[in-house]
């Protein structure tokens, strides 16, 4: 029980800081650029020429109209994070706009903002993807298309993102507008990048003579496992054994250099590998 109220209290010290990130990208780059970056506060940002409410409030009435959505079909874990930051998040800005009324870009520059908004702000999001929550808003619709499209999550950010850099043409002179779709789009890359960037795996096969000596070089100085396929040459009918592994970059370092040393002849296909779903041995 103890260690169950730990790890809950940890998730949710993340996600505070996690939204914090979020909040602080918002409230110092995105705002002060004019530029709509597809996302909640993006379309906040728009509302808010028509409507004569507060950003914040405005953030906080778009999220709830979403967090029935994430609750019904992502998952209620996801749903119950999302609903906490969803409430932090508003919070946030409220705080932001209380002790920094007025504010004005740091970079006086729309494209340097645009740029510093999307670096801050995907560091917070692939940390809030990470503890399966979201900041709400568009966030919850790129984990319905992640979820049901198999969509990744950079790519899903992307897509309505884009609807609301596209519908800011009517508030926005032509560069700003041009700016935010470029925005949208280089945010879902960099997302990707942070969420399967910093834990990409190889996955190495492996056709050599020296099967035995890289297979258990595998086994016992990596200390990872393989599988091993039988199979034949197609032009001389040859039987061949491949060695299949899935390595971490550290790994990978060590194992190109010993392969190529061990047998230099051998026939080495490498593959990126995003996410790897199993059970660990016991």
């Amino acid at each position: 029980m103890a260690k169950k109220s730990m790890r809950v209290i940890r998730e949710y010290t993340m996600i505070t800081a996690a939204t914090f990130v979020v909040a602080a990208a918002v409230y110092f780059f995105l705002i002060p650029s004019g530029v709509s970056v597809g996302s909640i506060s993006g379309l906040a940002m728009l509302l808010g020429n028509v409507i004569p409410l507060p950003i914040s409030v405005l953030t906080f009435i778009l999220n709830a109209a979403l967090l029935v959505v994430g609750f019904l079909f992502i998952g209620r874990e996801f749903g119950v994070k999302t609903v906490y930051t969803s409430l932090i998040l508003p919070v946030f800005l409220w705080v932001f706009e209380q002790v920094f009324p007025d504010f004005v870009s740091i970079n006086q520059d729309a494209m340097m903002d645009t740029v510093c908004y999307i670096f801050v702000v995907s560091v917070g999001l692939a940390l809030l993807f990470r503890m399966n929550a979201s900041s709400g808003g568009l966030d919850i619709v790129a984990k319905l298309l992640n979820k049901y499209f198999h969509m990744e999550l950079g790519k899903a950010m992307a897509l309505p993102g884009m609807c609301v850099a596209l519908s800011s043409v009517f508030f926005s002179d032509k560069k700003l507008v041009v700016l935010g779709i470029l925005g949208t789009y280089l945010n879902g890359i960099v997302l990707d990048h942070f969420i399967f960037g910093l834990n990409l795996k190889k996955r190495v096969c492996i056709i050599s003579e020296k099967e035995e000596e890289i297979r258990q070089f595998i086994l016992h100085t990596l200390h990872s496992g393989a599988t091993i396929y039988q199979g034949f040459g197609a032009f001389d009918n040859e039987p061949k054994t491949e060695i299949i592994t899935i390595v971490d970059k550290n790994e990978y370092a060590q194992l190109m250099p010993y392969i190529l040393k061990t047998d230099p002849k051998a026939f080495v296909t490498v593959y990126a590998v995003n996410e790897i779903i199993y059970r660990p041995k016991r």
